[in-house]
Parts: structure tokens; C-alpha cells; sequence
């Protein structure tokens, strides 16, 4: 007997352990285990569910009293690819059916079209070319309108209708009142009768078949055995009345559809549908369906046909009577396809009658536009070999019958008038005038209300169009036909007629202003007699700054001789006009003449007030007037009240706006790159950004010279809008350029040059030291010069700035050296040898 504990320890040993749980085959045949018991779980779920089910696409309803919206979202989605071949998806009526059409509680046994993903081109095609035919056909759109749903639903809201036929299902409201009063509202059976409740001794009724009022009728006669008073009697008078009734629920019937509809197929409707409701359900005709003849077919004859177009085109609904249980609607096939296209109000494919006119047509197409030519339409006809036109006129709309495949084409009018005339120009009314009412030049003119008084009436134009389109010009004299000397001249269709004014064939004269008025460089146009105060009126005035006894009118010569060399070119005029603008009585003579040119000139003792500005180290800093011409700059020092103690007389700088020309910015730009390019470091102050036109300019003066003697040639005059900056006590010197290390020391009296130098560790391999110089606080700049073999340097002042340009040559290699060396010592030797031969030639 095998040991027990073998089977107890088996699970932990080979199934828990790390080893065997690890193991590669182990994981793979669980993942196996899990996805097979999965699959079986999916399939018992699908399996059941789709029990009873029917198979195939033809399988387009689930059995009674099952709702597809409580099966599986799986069995829902397999319930609509079976019936995606009818293009179906499974939607519930109110009783729990399996529907179609999503829109309605009915069952739809074909789309409007197919959509394959393997779709070939041709079809694609050949569906294209339905749908646009579809569009294009008159009614289409109005039975495929999903806003217009609501129009064609039948309405349940209605009476009930005397003639509606009661069948199994239908709710009636069967009541008693008067003298006795119940209420005997019931459902028909399924086998048609109606029952009574027990102890009323009246038996089961039939009334299916019948309609409201034969049911009415035969409910009275069954009722009046037990109610007396339903009827006139020996008993006494009737007084009890009967009253028969739909209720809420209406019976459902089936309606089937068939031939060229949009969506043939069966339908569930409301027992008070009519045929325009299963019209629309079905999508209305096809490419291929007729309007006019679409037929309700009942117990296996034709109980009515419909023409849709008297819906569509009159409103009137002629026999669209109530569908009933099986009744079929057959939509026919087209009779007759006629399109107009052109300027109709209405251009569309209509469906014709045999026989049916061109007058029917345009009824059809809601008649002509207004822009179309209703005298002549065209009429492309099919023949047995090929297409033909013909010319239908207004007198044969009547006769003219239509025939399948025609095209109707109704053109526009030619756009240009008939009987219109144009006029422009010096008139008071130009436009456009009607030839009937004004055939002739000069009834024209009596039209546009007469001429202008600066109509130009000796040469008047007529541009006129002839036959052949090309434009012609006419010129006639209007003052003789005005006058009566000429005959008037008869108008034609599109003449257009133009007076041009006497202004037009004149240059616009003006009159010109310069000079000091408030209106400068002002331009009047010439009046006649206006006088020179008129043109100092217009042009604002006179400035304060006017020299009023100096205004000059120049005047242009017209009758130069142009032979001689010192012919006149222009007469010049002086008049002293007073401030109000009045002249003597000799000048009030003058009058302007076109192209007079008046000027103005300034006043040479009016001066405007200029300042100029004392900033720094002055009592009274501030902006203070020029009071003269030959202000310096010790009166500026003078207004401000003097120096303060602490201000540095040597770095004092007078700052002006200079005005440059562009060549001047051009060279200083060139010259501060330069200058930038040979400094070493980058603090460098020289400014290398854009000079502008009007930029400020630093002008070295020696203010201890000016004030020990005030007037000398080191005083300067002063300018309007000079800066006279005096800073304080400068301490410190600035070394910049190619140094070991610039920097800013202090400044200390008694250190040269070259002490500031070593200050800043010294001269570097690429310093410039023949063209080193100093920038002084006061703006002024001093050089270093050069004494036989020695560098002479600049004196270093407090606030001075020390500038190393760099050397901007490459550095000779030795090879050049060299070169260099046998080229001068070669040169020396040739010059040699040549004076000893002359020495010995002489």
C-alpha cells in the first residue's frame, strides 16, 4: 500500500514550489486551461440565447413576446449581420416585435440603397447616377424629407371616422345615457364580437366588418331587448340614447408596398393610416416609380388610384381613403420623364400624361421666371436614331404634346434694353431715358429737365451703336438746334448722348499763398474779382511773424518774346497790407488774375525766444533765455549765479545739436568702427550705434580761460538749445584699449603717462603706442606726437580717459624678414655702384 503523505504533500511540493510554479511549460498550460474555459463560457452564453431563432437572411422577425432590447449586446449584433443583407437593424415596436426602419413601429423589407466595402466602381456609378436622377425628380424630396416626418404621420387624435371599419383589437367606447346610463366600452375579440357582462341576458355581438355606424345600429337593435327605452315604444318615448366609439387603443394593421417604391417592403400601421401615410413610409417612388399612377390594390382588385401630383401641385387629396388589414399599394412604373431646365421656377424632372402639352409643363414648373424669354423654348427630342431640336413658340404651348427623354430648355433674356437712350453731362438729370417718350435730341434734353449754364453747346457728342456693334461718333451743334437753325436730330436704341461743360475744357486755375500765414503753401481756386485780401482771408491770416509792409504778388507773363534773351517772365507787385488785412485805397484796386502767387516774407527784427541750458555744478541750474545775438558763454555762467565749490572748471563741456549731412554720418560711422576695432576690450565708451542727422556733439572749451577773461576768443556764443554741463571734481582716470588690465584708477598729481600704463599692467605685444591719445573730461581729445625716435605722450588730467588702439597689421613672418633685409640691402648696393660710375665718368 502506497504511503498517504505522498498524495497529502504533492500539491505544496510539485505545484507551490518556487521550481515547479516557475517552471516555463507550467505557465503556459495554465494560460491554456484559462482561454479554454473562456470559449466555453462565451458559447454557453450565445447558445442559449439564440434558441428559436430563425436562420438565414430571410429571418426578419423574432418570435412573439421577445424583446431584442433585453438579449445580449453579442445576440443583438449577430441578429443584425443576418440581416444586413436587407440592410436591417433590430428595433422594437410597442408590443415588443422586432422592427426595421428605426423610425417607425414597422417593418421595412428593403433599403433606399446598398453599401458594399467591396463596392466597384461601375456600381458606385451607376448608384451616383440614381441618386442625382432621384434629386432631380419633382416630389422626391418632399417624401424623403426627414423634417417633414410629422406631416404625412397619421394623426390619432381625430373623431372617429362613421365610416372606419371595426376589426379584432379595436378599444370601443360603448355607453348608455338618459334614462339608464353604463358604460359597455370593450376590445373586439379575436373572432370579431364583443361580450356583455353576465346577467345583462345579452349575448355576443359580431361587429367586426362593420363600420361605426352599422356597428351602432346593430348594438341599439341587441341592447334594446334589455333597454326599453333605446327605442320608441308602447312603453313611452325613447330615453336612452346609445353612443359608439373608437378608444384609446387602435388596432394595428399590415400594409404591404410593392413595385418601384423607394423601400417596398411590409409595414405595420395604424388601422387609420390613409395612402399618402404608406406613401411616405415607403420613401415615395423611385427613379423608376410613377407619380401618377400609384394603385391600392384590395381583396385582389384595384380600389383606387392616386395621381401625387394633385397633392403636390393642388393640395387636394383625392382618393387617399383608409388603408385596411392586407391592402397592397403598387407603385407603377414612370409613364413618361420630361426635365426643364433654364429660368423656371421650378427646374426639375416632372412625369408627363400621354398627351399632356407643353402648356401642362410649364404649369408643372411653376411657370417662367421673370428673366426668361417666354416668346420661344427649346425641346431636345429623342428620335429612333438621334437627337433633334425643336422650336416650340407661345402660340403652340397649347398643342405641342410631350413625349419621354424630352428636354425642355428655357433661355434668358438679352441682356440690353430695348428702347433706352443715355445722357451725361452738363444736364440736370443725366441718366437713362425711355426712346418712346423722348425719340428725338432735343425732347431728350426737355426730359432730363434742360441744360446748365456752363453747358458747352457748340460741339455736343453722340456716341451711337451700329448694327454691326461697332461704335460711332456724331457731332452736332445744339445751340443752332435750340436756336431752330438746324433740324432736330432723331434719337436711336442706345444712344448715348453727352453736353460736356465749359469748366471741363478749362485748366482749374487757382490762386497760391506762401510765406508766414497760418494756412502755409495754401491753394484757392480762382474766383473771379477776388482781391488780395480775399486770398489772405482764406489763408488764415497773417502770422505774427509777418513782414505786413513787404507782400508781394507774383504774377506769370503770357506774352514773353521768346527771341529775346531778356525777356520778362513774371511782374512782381508790393503792397503794405495792415494787420487787418486792409490796404490803402490805390492797392484796394488790385485783383487777383489766375495763377497769382501771393508771399508773405518774415519780419528780419522778429526773433522767437531760444534758451539754452547750464547743468552741473551752479548755484542755479536751469534753462535760461538768449537775450542777444553775441550771448556767450560766461553769461550763461553769469545767470546761473556762478560756481559752486565744488565744480571742476577743466572738465567743463559745451554740448550742441549739430545737423549732419549723410556723407558726414557716413565717415563718422566709418570712423568709430575703426576706432572700436583697434580697442581690445569690449567696455570700450566709444559709440558705434546709428548717428542720427541731428545728433549732440561735445565742443571742448576752457572755461578757466572764459572766466579770468570773460569776452576773449576762448568765450564762445552760445546757440539755441546749447548744454552747458559742469560736473564736479573729477578723482579718477580711465585706461581702456589694449592693456594688460584695463581699469580706472585714481588720479594722482605728479603721475605721467606712463604711470597710468603701468597702473594698468602695461603695454601689451599688439599695442599701438605712436597713436595713443587722451579724451579730457571737458570733451576735448590730445594725441600722442613723435620726437625723432621718442614717443611724446599727452598730460593725464582727473577725469581724463586713456585710449590704446590696437595694431591691426599682421605681424611679418622671419621669411619676410629676410626678404625684406636682401631687398633694401640689393636696393643700397645699386645705389652705390651707380654714383661711383658716375664719379668716375666725370
Amino acid at each position: 500500500m502506497q504511503n498517504p503523505s505522498i498524495y497529502r504533500d504533492f500539491p505544496t511540493k510539485y505545484f507551490l514550489s518556487p521550481p515547479a510554479f516557475s517552471s516555463r511549460w507550467f505557465r503556459a498550460g495554465i494560460v491554456t486551461i484559462l482561454l479554454s474555459a473562456a470559449c466555453l463560457i462565451t458559447q454557453a452564453q450565445i447558445i442559449p440565447s439564440t434558441q428559436g431563432l430563425p436562420s438565414g437572411a430571410g429571418g426578419r422577425s423574432l418570435p412573439a413576446g421577445v424583446n431584442p432590447n433585453n438579449l445580449p449586446a453579442n445576440v443583438r449584433q449577430q441578429l443584425n449581420q443576418r440581416n444586413g443583407s436587407a440592410g436591417q437593424n433590430i428595433q422594437t415596436a410597442p408590443d415588443g416585435r422586432a422592427l426595421a426602419d428605426p423610425a417607425d413601429t414597422t417593418i421595412q423589407a428593403k433599403p433606399d440603397s446598398v453599401q458594399l466595402g467591396n463596392e466597384t466602381e461601375a456600381e458606385r456609378s451607376q448608384r451616383l447616377e440614381k441618386e442625382a436622377t432621384r434629386r432631380r425628380l419633382f416630389g422626391f424630396s418632399i417624401f424623403n424629407d426627414p423634417n417633414l416626418k410629422q406631416t404625412f404621420t397619421q394623426n390619432m387624435n381625430i373623431a372617429t371616422p362613421r365610416n372606419y371599419i371595426i376589426g379584432p383589437g379595436d378599444q370601443l367606447n360603448i355607453q348608455l345615457y338618459g334614462y339608464t346610463e353604463t358604460d359597455f366600452s370593450q376590445k373586439v375579440s379575436p373572432d370579431g364580437n364583443v361580450y356583455f357582462a353576465q346577467g345583462t341576458g345579452i349575448g355576443p355581438v359580431f361587429v367586426s366588418g362593420l363600420s361605426i355606424e352599422q356597428a351602432k345600429v346593430r348594438l341599439t337593435e341587441r341592447l334594446s331587448k334589455r333597454f326599453v327605452g333605446l327605442r320608441k315604444s308602447s312603453y313611452g318615448p325613447q330615453n336612452t340614447f346609445l353612443e359608439v366609439s373608437l378608444g384609446g387603443q387602435i388596432r394595428s394593421i399590415r400594409v404591404t408596398v410593392t413595385g418601384d417604391a423607394v423601400r417596398p417592403g411590409t409595414y405595420t400601421m395604424s388601422s387609420l393610416a390613409t395612402v399618402l401615410n404608406a406613401v411616405y413610409l415607403a420613401g415615395g417612388p423611385s427613379e423608376l416609380g410613377s407619380f401618377r399612377k400609384v394603385q391600392l390594390i384590395r381583396n385582389n382588385r384595384v380600389a383606387a388610384t392616386l395621381d401625387l401630383y394633385d397633392y403636390l401641385l393642388n393640395g387636394t387629396q383625392r382618393n387617399d381613403i383608409r388603408l385596411q388589414d392586407n391592402d397592397n399599394i403598387r407603385f407603377t412604373t414612370f409613364i413618361q420623364h420630361v426635365e426643364i431646365t433654364g429660368t423656371v421656377k421650378r427646374p426639375n424632372i416632372f412625369e408627363m400624361l400621354p398627351g399632356e402639352t407643353m402648356e401642362r409643363l410649364l404649369f408643372y414648373a411653376g411657370d417662367f421666371a421673370a428673366q426668361a424669354y417666354k416668346n420661344r423654348v427649346k425641346v431636345s427630342r429623342l428620335t429612333d436614331r438621334e437627337i433633334k431640336v425643336v422650336d416650340v413658340t407661345r402660340s403652340e404651348f397649347g398643342t405641342f404634346a410631350m413625349q419621354d427623354g424630352d428636354l425642355v430648355t428655357v433661355e434668358r433674356l438679352l441682356d440690353r434694353f430695348e428702347n433706352q437712350v443715355t445722357i451725361e453731362g452738363a444736364v440736370y438729370r443725366p441718366g437713362q431715358y425711355s426712346l418712346d417718350n423722348s425719340p428725338t435730341l432735343k425732347q431728350l434734353i426737355t426730359a432730363a429737365e434742360g441744360l446748365k449754364g456752363d453747358a458747352f453747346t457748340g460741339r455736343v457728342n453722340i456716341v451711337r451703336t451700329r448694327d454691326d456693334l461697332a461704335l460711332e461718333n456724331i457731332t452736332v451743334n445744339l445751340a443752332n438746334i435750340l436756336a431752330g437753325t438746324e433740324a432736330d436730330l432723331p434719337l436711336q436704341r442706345e444712344d448715348q448722348i453727352i453736353v460736356a461743360s465749359r469748366f471741363d475744357l478749362t485748366e482749374r486755375a487757382t490762386v497760391s499763398v506762401q510765406g508766414e500765414v497760418n494756412l502755409v503753401n495754401t491753394e484757392i481756386p480762382y474766383i473771379v474779382n477776388m482781391t488780395l485780401n480775399d486770398a489772405l482771408l482764406r489763408s488764415g491770416g497773417l502770422k505774427e511773424s509777418a513782414a505786413a509792409s513787404q507782400v508781394e504778388v507774383i504774377r506769370r507773363k503770357k506774352d514773353a518774346d521768346p527771341r529775346s534773351v531778356s525777356a520778362q517772365t513774371a511782374e512782381v507787385f508790393r503792397f503794405n497790407v495792415n494787420r487787418d488785412l486792409s490796404l490803402s485805397a490805390d492797392d484796394n484796386k488790385i485783383v487777383l488774375e489766375p495763377f497769382d502767387q501771393v508771399v508773405v516774407r518774415r519780419s528780419p527784427n522778429y526773433f522767437v525766444q531760444t534758451y539754452a541750458n547750464v547743468e552741473g555744478e551752479v548755484i542755479i541750474p536751469g534753462s535760461y533765455p538768449i537775450r542777444s545775438k553775441d550771448q556767450k558763454v560766461s553769461d550763461m555762467i553769469s545767470q546761473a549765479g556762478g560756481l559752486t565749490p565744488q565744480a571742476y572748471i577743466e572738465g567743463a563741456t559745451l554740448i550742441r545739436l549739430v545737423k549732419l549731412s549723410p556723407d558726414e554720418i557716413t565717415r563718422r560711422k566709418q570712423a568709430r568702427e575703426d576706432l572700436a576695432d583697434g580697442l581690445s576690450t569690449p567696455q570700450s565708451t566709444v559709440e558705434t550705434d546709428t548717428i542720427a542727422a541731428n545728433s549732440q556733439e561735445s565742443i571742448g572749451i576752457n572755461l578757466k580761460k572764459i572766466l579770468a577773461k570773460p569776452g576773449s576768443s576762448e568765450d564762445i556764443m552760445v546757440q539755441e538749445g546749447d548744454i552747458l554741463r559742469i560736473p564736479k571734481l573729477l578723482e579718477t582716470v580711465r585706461i581702456q584699449g589694449e592693456v594688460l588690465m584695463p581699469n580706472t584708477v585714481k588720479y594722482r598729481s605728479g603721475q605721467n603717462f606712463q604711470d597710468y600704463i603701468s597702473n594698468a599692467g602695461g603695454f601689451t605685444a599688439k599695442s599701438q603706442r605712436r597713436r595713443s591719445f587722451v579724451i579730457y573730461a571737458n570733451g576735448s581729445v590730445d594725441r600722442t606726437r613723435k620726437f625723432m625716435f621718442f614717443n611724446v605722450y599727452p598730460r593725464v588730467e582727473p577725469g581724463a580717459e586713456i585710449v590704446i588702439p590696437k595694431k591691426t597689421s599682421v605681424p611679418l613672418t622671419a621669411q619676410q624678414i629676410l626678404n625684406s633685409t636682401v631687398g633694401i640691402a640689393g636696393s643700397l648696393l645699386t645705389l652705390v655702384t651707380t654714383i661711383l660710375v658716375i664719379t668716375r665718368v666725370r
